[in-house]
């Protein structure tokens, strides 16, 4: 079919015929054959890239019993019958992701199909990837570069080396017992001998490229490998040379390297005057990559501020050097994704983070680039986002045991004056007010669960700011906050979900979770009712259960089948005084529920424990408890017997 509306209707109903039957699916993979799925996917358009993946994931979800909710598990008996059709689709994928034939969409479309469903929690496939030698294709693309084109190259997109990374740093995941580890390792090191035996210098060229993806990804493997006898000597030598190819790669992978601290002093000591005589290059692309070098190996000492590894004023010399590539419109976007990265270094540094803010022209650039959608560039934009907002955890320091550390004559890291209360919200506002809530929408479509985390931190600390809560409705960041409070890392599901709970104490949750939202709230927010969590999480979360509570009898309900009620009631037990007083305030307007009026007739105290909370000295408490009471007693006469 020519015209393209009616062939992508056509791949869609193919999809769909594949949905939750197992005789249809295996009746269209006979029909159709995997060549001709990885045929249609092998295109330049992103809609059909798009919807053949879509098309390929729903026949995996139906031969494997998964679906598309965040916690659905294969059905183990579904797996065994379909082994043969799983194992042959899943092979077919891991072959062409080193096709010469295909696109750069296709490469990336295949690639992030094995990285969802490899993971033990999918279809549990990983080490029968590692078996089939799928490591070292996944590394063959790794070790692509853009700039470096001739007849067998494979064509990639810019997001490619780090999905790839992504990829291989899920497939790492699985590797949860030491031989599957050392047979992960092995396939590695298999690709890199392999490389390393020929004399030409584009094989160690790429094996620095696939190295620095290593580097991005699995990071224990890729630190393994760097430890190796003559490894990073190879690397240094090629930053040294007047190539630069050779030059570009080689301060990529210093960078990469740069991440652990017994490797950059070794790096400070061999490295940081290459670095310099590189910055001084006539290629903007190599000065850049060496800037990035140098801003990693200078903010060393990470938020403290008594370590500074280069000598005072360096770091502000170093950000006016990032910020000049990153406003220069002439510069292409991967110099831009580069500049970024070195802020996000030198933003650890609050002097840094002062003169960034005060710059709109730089924070303008910064948003503009992470709206581009390029993946490469979330983590760089996020990274500084995070220091600039400070949404990092700070862990409480008993002052006995600094007294303790002063004694032993141990380090005491110190913070700076301009990381105080009053200036992080500045610099929340300075951001709000730019749109970086929109820039947040964008790269919440990342496929890195990290990435994610770090963006529900930004989001939690512009919510903290009262009045940016509006701003971060309007601008679509609850739609995105949801998904992402219900799946992810733990930390990410718990900042998600308390930026979501701030929405819903300041803005009308009608307003702020416009339909089916304010059911799918309910979720993320009991679940910050757990002793587990900060005293401030759990009354947060209070407050905006109390506001839904209000709304219908259908978000009631929700409320009490997802076990709210007793969590709610356990927190009315509670010593300190507010979260008390939120609980009591919470259930008066849950007393409206059939469900829980019927709860409050059974065999228990509960009715007894109302009225001595009228008795309350706090004013609030007391009169919400009497609330509730008046409520339950004149609905239900067992309780006004009670």
């Amino acid at each position: 079919e020519k015209n393209n509306e009616i062939f992508l209707s056509g791949v869609r109903i193919v999809g769909e015929l594949c949905k939750n039957s197992v005789q249809r699916t295996k009746s269209v993979l006979v029909e159709l054959g995997v060549p001709w799925f990885l045929e249609i996917l092998n295109c330049s358009k992103e809609e059909q890239v798009n919807a053949s993946q879509y098309c390929l994931q729903v026949i995996l979800n139906t031969l494997s019993g998964l679906d598309s909710k965040p916690e659905s598990r294969p059905d183990e008996k579904l797996c065994e019958e379909n082994k043969k059709e799983i194992d042959t689709l899943l092979t077919c994928l891991v072959y062409s992701t080193t096709s010469r034939t295909i696109t750069g969409l296709a490469r990336d479309a295949i690639i992030q199909l094995i990285m969802r469903n490899v993971h033990y929690k999918a279809i549990n496939w990983a080490e029968t990837l590692v078996e089939i030698k799928g490591l070292q294709r996944l590394m063959e693309v790794a070790s692509e570069l853009q700039e470096y084109k001739y007849e067998s190259a494979m064509e990639i997109t810019e997001s490619t080396r780090t999905i790839t990374a992504v990829c291989l740093a899920r497939i790492y995941e699985n590797m949860y017992y030491d031989k599957a580890r050392e047979r992960y390792l092995e396939a590695v090191d298999d690709y890199i001998k392999g490389k390393l035996i020929t004399p030409e210098i584009e094989s160690k060229v790429r094996v620095v490229v696939s190295l620095t993806c290593l580097l991005l990804g699995p990071l224990d493997v890729g630190n393994t490998i760097v430890a190796r006898d003559g490894m990073l000597e190879m690397i240094l030598v090629m930053a040294n040379t007047d190539d630069k190819l050779q030059q570009q790669v080689a301060c990529e992978c210093i960078i990469a390297a740069a991440s652990k601290k017994d490797k950059v002093k070794s790096i400070i000591s061999q490295g940081v005057d290459i670095l310099k005589k590189l910055y001084q290059s006539k290629d903007d692309g190599i000065r850049v990559r060496a800037l990035v070098g140098l801003c990693k190996l200078g903010s060393m000492g990470g938020t403290d501020a008594s370590i500074r590894p280069f000598a005072d004023g360096s770091t502000t010399k170093l950000a006016e050097a990032c910020r000049r590539f990153l406003i220069n419109p002439a510069k292409d976007p991967d110099m831009r994704r580069w500049a970024v990265e070195g802020l996000s270094y030198l933003t650890l540094d609050a002097d840094v983070k002062e003169k960034l803010i005060e710059d709109k022209k730089a924070i303008h650039a910064m948003l503009e680039l992470a709206k581009s959608g390029n993946q490469a560039s979330v983590y760089p934009v996020v990274t500084t986002l995070v220091n600039l907002c400070n949404a990092y955890e700070k862990q409480e320091v008993i002052p006995e045991m600094i007294e303790l550390a002063k004694f032993a004559k141990h380090h005491i890291p110190e913070d700076h004056e301009l990381d105080d209360p009053d200036f992080i919200t500045k610099r929340c506002i300075v951001l709000a007010k730019e749109g970086v809530t929109s820039a947040l929408v964008v790269l919440s479509k990342t496929e890195s669960e990290n990435c994610k985390e770090l963006i529900c931190r930004v989001f939690n600390a512009i919510c903290a700011v009262q009045e940016l809560r509006g701003v971060v409705v309007q601008q679509g960041g609850a739609k995105v906050l949801l998904p992402m409070a219900l799946e992810g890392t733990e930390k990410g599901k718990k900042y998600a979900a308390q930026a979501l709970s701030r929405i819903g104490i300041t803005i009308n949750p009608e307003v702020a979770f416009p339909g089916q939202r304010c059911v799918e709230v309910i979720r993320p927010l009991v679940m910050l009712l757990h002793p587990d969590c900060a005293a401030l999480e759990s009354f947060e979360s209070l407050m905006a259960l109390c506001n839904l509570a209000g709304v219908s009898e259908t978000i009631r309900n929700r409320i009490v089948k997802e076990g709210g009620v007793t969590r709610i009631e356990s927190y009315m037990f509670e010593e300190h005084l507010m979260l008390r007083r939120a609980a009591t305030q919470c259930m008066t307007n849950m007393i409206l529920s059939p469900d829980v009026i019927k709860m409050y007739e059974g065999k228990n105290d509960k009715t007894k424990f109302l009225f001595l909370l009228c008795g309350e000295e706090d004013e609030d408490t007391a009169q919400a408890a009497a609330g509730a009471l008046a409520m339950l007693t004149s609905m239900s006469k067992k309780c006004c017997k009670k």
